[in-house]
């Protein structure tokens, strides 16, 4: 029988299981008050974080922008230039943080060089903190919806990242192949794991394209899926993608590397499982999602908290979903051993069959040209609207229950007080950003933006120009609003 640490890594990449890193993603109004939750959160063991982003930012508009009104800092902090990354990170020491990690997308070539900028004002090596860029624009057309560009140029700024960050800063996770969207959007366990990888092939292929090989890349990245709660078959799903990861990296590519053909997991508890109603019911929830993906040999994790679904976690929710972790880690016996649940025979036929229905999957997906033109055509958004319709109808109709949703539901008031945005918030950040506007070297951004315009119209890789614009100051609106004059605009097909 495959051992942990074997090929194809079913049962997990390293022969003995540890501790995985416990992140919480948060991030809310300005980047003063999440710097404040984020040093609560270290001080009370936290040994990564997410940096939850408001949709201004994803979207690559400033603050001040008029499409930006009522939605700054809402559902994650504004990030307008350099400025904020420096207040967002004040007091917290680098080296203590194994990875800070983003929903940056769109904009995760912005994201990359607002750190190494950072890195580089601290008098820091960026190698020498742990940086987790999601940077997987091709699922937001499939999604999540923050896209801004053309797919192709999406596609083609994110390449720019695993380029650069694999010769400048390795140490870095350059893109998460991010499959949790896909399931929050009503994907099956099997098309959450096909869809990411068939994308993730697309980013290998473009990058070895320009000559990066397989194995400078692929050791470093992540995928990120979701933690569901039908536990046994989210272990199965877990070791499932290793065995399809390592055997695609070996067959396609044929590394080198044994790093390449090893899977790295984070693993996120499902938002779309939180319901408003009863919520301490997700308390519950969230700690068999959690066990699930311990089971499952993930690396990283994040517990989402108990009042989500009302809206961005308060300081108390956000504290027992890190609490939920270490009571995992450390008061249960599950790291005793590695796959503790392999050799099971539903676990074992249940991950055989996954693996069986996501190359059948993939196969799919390569008939039908690739990830890209399978987004061109909109076949991705139509298989999972289809599966989204499958699983709203079951809850509908009894088939699966939903404790306190369409079973055991109450009629008791909910005496539950949701976290409160600070109303001023956004009335700050605008004048934050116009005050850098204000304060800053005008010619120098001028300069560093028509130098990243010429590099976009080149087909150059836009980082160095990139780094240099967030360096004066330059805000993300601008920067976008230069790539969009070379690029466009994204613009869905009749069938999206």
């Amino acid at each position: 029988m495959e051992q942990p640490g074997q090929f194809p890594y079913t049962r997990g990449i390293k022969a003995e299981p540890s501790v995985w890193t416990m992140g919480q993603y948060g991030g809310f109004g300005t980047p003063k008050e999440t710097n404040q939750r984020f040093r609560t959160l270290l001080d009370q063991g936290l040994t990564g974080f997410s940096v939850a982003l408001d949709l201004p930012t994803q979207l690559g508009l400033d603050s001040d922008h008029p499409r930006s009104l009522g939605e700054v800092g809402r559902v994650g902090v504004a990030i307008d230039s350099l400025r904020d990354i420096e207040i967002l990170m004040d007091q917290i020491p680098l080296e203590r943080i194994s990875q800070v990690r983003t929903t940056a997308n769109s904009i995760g070539y912005i994201w990359a060089a607002m750190f190494i900028a950072l890195a580089e004002i601290r008098g820091e090596d960026p190698n020498a903190f742990g940086m987790f860029i999601q940077n997987d624009v091709l699922k937001e057309y499939i999604a999540r919806g923050t896209q801004i560009f053309p797919a192709e140029a999406g596609l083609k700024l994110s390449v720019d990242v695993i380029e650069y960050l694999s010769t400048h800063v390795p140490r870095w996770v350059p893109l998460a192949m991010s499959g949790y969207h896909i399931r929050e959007s009503g994907s099956s366990a099997a098309q959450e794991v096909a869809f990411t990888f068939a994308n993730a092939q697309e980013y290998l292929d473009a990058a070895l394209a320009r000559g990066v090989s397989v194995d400078q890349v692929a050791p470093t990245l992540f995928t990120f899926l979701s933690s569901n709660i039908e536990i046994l078959k989210e272990v199965a799903k877990f070791r499932a993608a290793r065995r399809v990861w390592a055997e695609l990296i070996r067959k396609k590519y044929q590394a080198k590397d044994p790093r390449s053909e090893q899977l790295r997991i984070f693993a996120f508890t499902a938002g779309s499982s939180l319901t408003f109603q009863q919520p301490m019911n997700n308390v519950t929830r969230t700690a068999m999602e959690m066990m699930a993906a311990a089971l499952g040999g993930i690396q990283t994790m994040h517990v989402s908290a108990f009042d989500e679904a009302l809206g961005v976690p308060t300081q108390e929710a956000a504290t027992l979903a890190l609490r939920t972790q270490q009571v995992v880690a450390f008061e249960t016996d599950i790291l005793q051993v590695a796959d503790p649940l392999g050799g099971s025979p539903y676990i074992e036929g249940l991950t055989e069959e996954l693996c069986n229905e996501i190359w059948q999957l993939l196969e799919e997906v390569e008939r039908r040209g690739g990830a890209l033109a399978c987004i061109k055509s909109g076949w991705f958004s139509t298989e999972l609207s289809e599966s989204a319709y499958r699983f709203q109808r079951s809850i509908e109709s009894g088939d699966r229950i939903l404790v306190g949703v369409n079973k055991y539901e109450t009629q008791e008031d909910q005496t539950f007080v949701p976290f409160a945005i600070n109303p001023e918030s956004e009335r700050e950040q605008v004048s934050a950003v116009q005050g850098v506007r204000a304060s800053r070297d005008g010619d120098r951004v001028k300069t560093a933006l028509n130098q990243l315009g010429e590099d976009a119209r080149a087909g150059r890789n836009i980082m160095p120009a990139t780094i240099e614009a967030v360096k004066a100051y330059a805000t993300v609106g601008e920067i976008v609003a230069v790539l969009g004059s070379v690029f466009g605009s994204w613009k869905p097909s009749a069938n999206f």
